[in-house]
């Protein structure tokens, strides 16, 4: 039974990643707690060292799943660490009694606090092998390790992988870390950063990874970042059985149809298609570690962000020289390589040389904005980094005065459902900010009000002129919603106008107006030259082209071609002529003789017949239909 996000009715899913120095005990401890050696690889097992990442389960009660991710702590395989780390809800942080806090130790504490890691269990290893007092001082050195920290206070437990000693208690506090701990959204979008990719034998292609958010489905379609790639889900395990879905929070296997695994790498991120964009810089909020080095403006290190590890390019945005050890800085990562990243998302940069973690943050902007020298981009990135989906997405559309579509709010927050909001209209697929509607109607009736002003004569602003003048840059939906927001306008065809406008002629006006009518009707089919009309209207050219079009638009007259202009009854009249002809083939001689007018006005008036469909050419003749 699932419930409406996709999961098991009740079932709560949480990843539990290890952290600790180097044989502390991690591995050993993962398969008594669950029976599952996390050292898959044979290397692993002859060093006896953790080199990559591990997996097991455990179901700890009805409503609880555990899913483990053993993780290296020997310094060369840190990156393997961070790349199990980004998923994880708890952390279970070895400590072995016989050694105490180690390099590692350190090392692996700083990375899940910078990950944003909210609790966990302190586990202290090998007890069967330490004395009870050195046990006890061991847990006070813990104590103070991370006092003021998300492990403050949390159990700390003495326990042996091989006695079992401590083993049931450590289980329970699991059970009520995991209670505690916010589940990933499962009502989200689907993401799930590869870490695993390999070919199986009946099977096929197969990538693995913790899914962060969402739910996927057999036979579903995904889209492969960064290349953007569509595949196909032939399958679905998690935690090793066969299921049609996976939900957030699950460790879940994706067997993959039309692609070899020599495509993949870990780093890469399957994700719902067509809703997001790799990217390669992103705004975010850094950390660095009182331990580190000042890190210069534009120094160059490794991003540790999900499973992939990338170069890149710290740029201080406020231009400082360098960021000192202990503070945070608002920063912009350049990335050498093309990654798909969220706001939200946490991250992990490392130095060159030597490589050691020197700080993290957490990604607040992806949109690329450009700042120039002076601006006050910091209540700009507070709200994206911790606003609500409502400021955030209002920020958003504010930025861009012609609005922003739907899909491009959705890529650049990761939100699946945009929130509804007063400050903003929906238009379609557009959300644009209210009081740019209010505005840009206002500045569209003026535009029209001051047109009628300088062009009396004609009926209103064209359409296209008009967008062109107020939002040259706006989707035409958008700017019929500013007609439509706008009161004292209205649309009428090809142009807008006041509605309480109207065309109102002057005494000369209505005199040129009687001249030009007269002049084309009594012509019939024979009809004089435009211009000559015109000049013999006795108005200022401009005027009397304004009333020609006066006359166009009452349908008075009709335009024929670029230099004919005949007046409606010559029209009708021709139409009745044709009407006696039907069925009749005929050539232009022809039709010169049946209206008796010359081969200038006659091949025009014929393709207009055409056009009307009142005649068809066949070869050089017509057909009278």
């Amino acid at each position: 039974m699932y419930d409406e996000s996709g999961g098991m009715k009740g079932l709560k899913n949480i990843i539990v990643g290890t952290a600790g120095h180097i044989d502390h005990g991690k591995t050993s401890l993962v398969k008594a707690l669950t029976g599952t050696d996390a050292d898959r690889l044979a290397e692993e097992k002859r060093r006896g060292i953790t080199i990559d990442l591990g997996f097991a389960h455990l179901r700890l009660a009805d409503d609880i799943q555990l899913g483990f991710i053993d993780v290296p702590g020997h310094e060369r395989f840190v990156r393997n660490m961070l790349a199990g780390a980004a998923g994880i809800d708890i952390v279970l942080f070895v400590v072995a009694a016989d050694e105490s806090i180690k390099p590692q130790t350190r090392e692996h504490f700083e990375i899940c606090r910078m990950l944003g890691v909210q609790s966990g269990v302190v586990a202290l290893t090998k007890a069967d092998m330490s004395d009870p007092d050195l046990v006890d001082l061991v847990r006070m050195e813990v104590d103070d390790f991370v006092a003021g920290s998300f492990l403050e206070n949390a159990p700390k437990i003495a326990v042996s992988s091989v006695t079992g000693q401590g083993l049931d208690e450590l289980r329970k506090a699991l059970e009520t870390a995991a209670r505690q701990a916010r589940e990933k959204s499962a009502g989200g979008l689907f993401r799930l950063p590869i870490d695993r990719a390999f070919s199986m034998r009946g099977f096929g292609t197969v990538v693995t990874g913790t899914l962060v958010s969402g739910t996927v489905q057999r036979e579903e379609e995904v889209e492969l970042h960064p290349s953007g790639r569509r595949l196909r889900v032939r399958g679905l395990q998690v935690y090793g059985e066969q299921t049609d879905r996976a939900r957030a929070g699950e460790r879940t296997a994706v067997n993959l149809a039309d692609i070899d695994p020599g495509d993949l790498a870990r780093g890469m991120v399957l994700a719902a298609p067509g809703r997001f964009a790799a990217v390669t810089t992103f705004d975010a909020r850094l950390d660095l570690l009182a331990s580190a080095k000042p890190l210069k403006h534009e120094a160059p290190v490794h991003l540790h962000l999900g499973s992939a590890e990338i170069e890149a390019e710290v740029r201080l945005l406020d231009r400082s020289p360098a960021l000192q050890p202990g503070n945070s800085a608002w920063v912009r990562l350049v990335l050498r390589d093309s990654a798909l990243v969220l706001p939200g998302d946490r991250f992990i940069i490392r130095m060159f040389s030597p490589v050691v973690t020197i700080g993290g943050g957490i990604v607040a902007d992806i949109s690329g904005r450009k700042y120039r020298r002076g601006d006050d981009f910091a209540p700009r990135l507070e709200t994206l980094l911790n606003g609500t989906p409502r400021e955030r997405v209002e920020l958003l559309v504010r930025e861009q005065p012609d609005g922003r579509t739907e899909a491009d709010l959705v890529r650049l927050t990761g939100l699946k459902d945009l929130p509804a909001t007063p400050a903003l209209h929906s238009v379609g697929k557009w959300r644009i900010a209210a009081d740019r509607v209010a505005d840009a109607s206002r500045e569209l009736t003026t535009a029209v009000r001051q047109f009628h002003k300088d062009h009396p004569l004609l009926p209103g602003f064209h359409k296209q002129d008009l967008k062109g003048r107020i939002v040259p840059d706006a989707a035409p939906e958008i700017f019929e919603h500013l007609l439509a927001a706008a009161p004292d306008v209205i649309r009428e065809g090809e142009y807008v106008r006041l509605k309480n406008h109207k065309v109102v002629l002057q005494i000369d006006e209505e005199e040129a107006r009687r001249r030009i009518d007269t002049a084309f009707e009594t012509a019939g089919l024979a009809a004089p030259g435009v211009q000559d009309v015109l000049k013999a209207s006795g108005l200022e050219p401009a005027r009397a082209r304004a009333i020609l079009q006066i006359l166009l638009r009452e349908k008075r007259l009709e335009r024929i071609s670029e230099d004919l202009v005949l007046h409606r009854t010559a029209i009708a009249a021709l139409r009745q002529l044709m009407a006696g002809q039907r069925g009749r083939r005929f050539a232009i001689p022809d039709f010169k003789d049946w209206t008796g007018v010359s081969r200038k006005y006659a091949i025009p008036l014929v393709e207009y017949l055409d056009r009307e469909h009142v005649t068809r050419r066949e070869g050089d003749e017509r057909v009278v239909l």
